[in-house]
């Protein structure tokens, strides 16, 4: 297994239970036993295999209440999240099973299940004053980052995708997250995951509210953005379209 380090200011909302889950994964035993000392999931971690042939993972997980578990990072942070996400992680396979009845897993899947699968892979809550949203919708990197900076010092930030939170333990310049294109409360995990479970509609899901952030040029979280050339860089800092 791929330790993680709980240093950077990304995983410090994580690192409690993921210090906990990953010491016991690391004792010994498959990391689904691993998750399941610990308090708060809607569901029970099984081992890979638990999952049959053929069946679309989001349904068999909504049918079962049991939640298939591979040994390697992706899945490690996929639990982390439904120990601290319950009710948005119950939300967002609640509509992915549905939308799978309604149409089948062939073909495309769909305005809805794209946007869970982008958001709940890849996305951010963030909690921010509005200079800092009206700069991040319109993709203006250089007065999001630089001219407003000081600004940053109000704003919190919650990763909640579990890929990124994957990747995060090799952390890239061009990673981008997917944010909740509407400030989140993040008093806590607990009342982020109530907020955002609530918003979870098939009809907001299929608008697409989301929008993107290289995760690198928060301040605080890479020591290269404090070199402002560091937002030079029109590959990971594009414009927005005309």
């Amino acid at each position: 297994m791929t330790l993680v380090d709980w240093g950077p200011a990304w995983y410090a909302p994580w690192r409690d239970v993921g210090e906990r889950v990953q010491a016991r994964w690391r004792a010994g035993g498959p990391l689904c036993d691993a998750l399941n000392q610990e308090p708060g999931a809607p569901v029970r971690f099984v081992p890979q295999p638990a999952l049959p042939d053929g069946e679309p993972y989001e349904r068999f997980i909504h049918a079962t209440g049991t939640c298939p578990t591979r040994e390697n990072l992706h899945d490690f942070f996929n639990g982390l999240c439904w120990l601290r996400l319950p009710a948005t992680k119950r939300r967002l396979n609640a509509l992915q099973a549905q939308a799978i009845a309604q149409g089948g897993i062939g073909g495309r899947r769909g305005p809805v299940r794209d946007a869970i699968t982008v958001f709940d892979e890849n996305g951010l809550l963030l909690d921010a004053p509005a200079p800092l949203w009206t700069a991040l919708l319109a993709r203006d990197w250089r007065r999001l980052f630089v001219d407003l900076r000081p600004l940053w010092g109000e704003a919190k930030v919650l990763v909640v995708g579990h890929a990124l939170l994957e990747k995060l333990a090799a952390p890239r310049k061009d990673m981008t997250a997917h944010v909740w294109a509407a400030p989140c409360p993040l008093d806590s995990v607990a009342v982020a995951d109530a907020w955002l479970a609530a918003r979870c509609t098939p009809e907001r899901l299929a608008a697409k509210p989301l929008t993107p952030l290289p995760v690198l040029g928060i301040p605080g979280w890479w020591p290269a953005n404090e070199n402002f050339s560091f937002y030079d860089d029109s590959v990971v800092f594009r414009p927005r379209k005309p």
